[in-house]
């Protein structure tokens, strides 16, 4: 099982007990201002009980105009500060570090859902979505490391920044989506721009051994892979983070772009020279074996989503038998009650093709 049940000594000081994240997953289950509710806070914990290293919440939306989906955390206003230091301590009870995903959605937020059209590094047509000024992208900047600095009052070990999944930081990469004429477009470095400022930020603001972790997705959404590897080697290089987590929606595949192909997407990535940052992944770890396979690469930890939905304790499971065999799908709905889920979640799961039954 490799290095799968040994520590991990992150650079800012913190350590993992052992390789084991869960993902950043969307529930719906939070209240609709973003405040906690027990169903969310019953899901994490019991995620950090059953042996994950590393509980990070779902995506929390670090503006009010930037949710992008129902039931969101919030981690825009103080008003969240009750639930989200509740949640810190129920995840640390439990010998797991506790961590926030910053997220804004920009285009991708509803505007039936925050009342007004979303925003975007740009006028987009497809979503109604209205540029934000250069003011309002260093405003965002701030909202994100003020999110930083409340996930801290709270209580958590660090945060994640999500810069993946076609959200608003996602979209400043994308050299279609982002048309800006200022600072913040054109060349990769001035797209990446807002990403480096959150991290310069955040390592500035909070204490020098909060956990610090960037998300980013390769494909799809408008981004292209030579844009994210060279994003991926200018953040490494700079070493300001202490992980990088690479969502790759299948670990093992080969890169869509076709200059790409003839080897993993993943290997794009381990290639780099990280220095001391941790490198994991997230995509289709479904069982102990790929979870092996994916740690033999010479990546650092793994992100569980669908996973750790099925199983609350797989780490444990898989440390008390390195063969164990998950459930399969489709399950029960009495059978995601029992592993935590909420019914707010389990309706959202029901949405998902082949997973409840």
């Amino acid at each position: 099982m490799s290095n799968l049940f040994q520590p991990l000594h992150f650079k800012s000081g913190t350590s993992l007990k052992n390789r084991f994240m869960l993902a950043p997953l969307t529930n719906t289950q939070s209240h609709s201002d973003g405040r906690l509710s027990d169903d969310e806070y019953h899901w994490l914990t019991m995620r950090a009980k059953g042996g994950f290293g590393l509980t990070m919440t779902c995506a929390a939306h670090v503006q009010a105009v930037g949710q992008g989906f129902p039931g969101q955390l919030g981690v825009f206003g103080d008003e969240h500060l009750e639930g989200l230091t509740r949640l810190a301590q129920g995840i640390k009870a439990e010998d797991s570090l506790a961590v926030v995903q910053l997220h804004h959605a920009g285009m991708r937020s509803p505007a039936e859902l925050i009342g007004q059209p979303p925003v975007c590094p740009s006028d987009n047509a497809e979503t109604g979505a209205v540029a934000l000024s250069t003011e309002a992208v260093e405003q965002l900047i701030e909202d994100f490391i003020c999110a930083a600095e409340r996930a801290e009052k709270a209580g958590f070990d660090g945060v994640e920044i999500h810069g993946a999944h076609g959200y608003i930081l996602a979209q400043f990469l994308s050299g279609t989506v982002n048309q800006r004429q200022d600072q913040f477009g054109g060349s990769i470095e001035n797209r990446m721009r807002p990403i480096a400022e959150i991290i310069e930020g955040v390592r500035s603001r909070c204490r020098p051994d909060f956990l610090l972790g960037l998300r980013l997705s390769p494909e799809r959404f408008d981004v292209h892979l030579p844009d994210i590897i060279e994003v991926a080697r200018a953040v490494l290089a700079a070493g300001k983070i202490d992980f990088l987590d690479m969502s790759l929606w299948d670990s093992f595949k080969e890169p869509e772009d076709e200059a790409f192909k003839g080897r993993s997407l993943l290997s794009y990535f381990t290639e780099l020279d990280r220095g001391d940052v941790a490198l994991g992944i997230a995509g289709k770890l479904r069982n102990p074996e790929e979870v092996s396979r994916a740690m033999a690469t010479g990546i650092d930890f793994v992100m569980l989503g669908r996973a750790a939905i099925l199983h609350h304790d797989f780490p444990l499971l898989m440390q008390a038998d390195s063969d164990f065999t998950p459930v399969r799908n489709p399950v029960s709905v009495d059978y995601l009650r029992a592993q935590g889920l909420g019914e707010a979640f389990i309706t959202y799961m029901s949405g998902w093709k082949g997973f409840v039954g």
